[in-house]
């Protein structure tokens, strides 16, 4: 199974460009498309309080996902994202409420407040973590080169272009009763669960190959999501 990344980024090649190291070929309709022609769609997963259920919600939680796995004949891939915690819209937002206090003991008692958690973070290394479950789908291949390439050798350009385009709304739809399938099934664990969008797959694969160059982003917040 071919994961998100590439082994290839440790190689010995250090003068090839990186583009040339990433196995991603394009984001499109919800699906990441990879160089061999293989399709990923990510689900962005909420987490569960295991501690404070009940034994007998525990065990339930357990047999439910039990089930799920040994229901699945294909594989998948689970990845735990932890980044340092972005709280700067939340420390503007108590601003702006420590701003619109007409009552001088609130606005002071607010203004404290503010500065308990800036600095409570600042001396904390606070981390959030974010759950994903990525769903693969790979259509025939060999080590020669990806399905999409053989196919548009094929034919002529044109032709190959519609083709392409063809066979990826047939693997894409394959695709989709995997997701929905893993939804469902995930969704009867008592988790949230919601796939990623386009904006929404291109903003988590540039966070992962920058890791340097933000802080932490949310990209939806799963507790507001409707169980699909």
């Amino acid at each position: 199974m071919e994961f998100l990344h590439s082994k290839k980024l440790s190689g010995p090649d250090k003068g090839a460009s990186t583009q040339e190291h990433i196995d991603v070929d394009e984001v499109k309709d919800g699906a990441i498309i990879l160089k061999n022609g293989a399709l990923r769609a990510v689900l962005l997963v909420s987490s569960v309080n295991f501690d404070l259920k009940s034994s007998e919600e525990q065990e339930i939680i357990i047999g439910q996902y039990q089930n799920f796995l040994n229901s699945l004949d294909f594989p998948l891939q689970i990845l735990v994202a932890s980044r340092k915690m972005n709280i700067t819209p939340y420390l503007e937002y108590l601003e702006g409420m420590e701003k619109k206090q007409t009552n001088e003991i609130l606005r002071f008692q607010t203004a404290e407040y503010r500065n308990f958690i800036k600095s409570l973070v600042d001396i904390s290394n606070i981390m959030s973590k974010s759950f994903y479950v990525i769903v693969p789908f790979s259509p025939i291949e060999s080590q020669e080169g990806g399905f999409f390439q053989k196919m548009n050798a094929l034919f002529s350009p044109k032709q190959g272009i519609l083709r392409k385009r063809e066979w990826f709304e047939t693997y894409k739809n394959q695709l989709w009763q995997r997701v929905d399938y893993v939804m469902n099934a995930l969704g009867g664990t008592g988790v949230r669960v919601t796939q990623l969008k386009t904006d929404e797959l291109i903003e988590l694969l540039y966070n992962s190959y920058n890791p340097s160059t933000f802080t932490n982003a949310i990209i939806r917040n799963v507790d507001k999501i409707e169980l699909k």
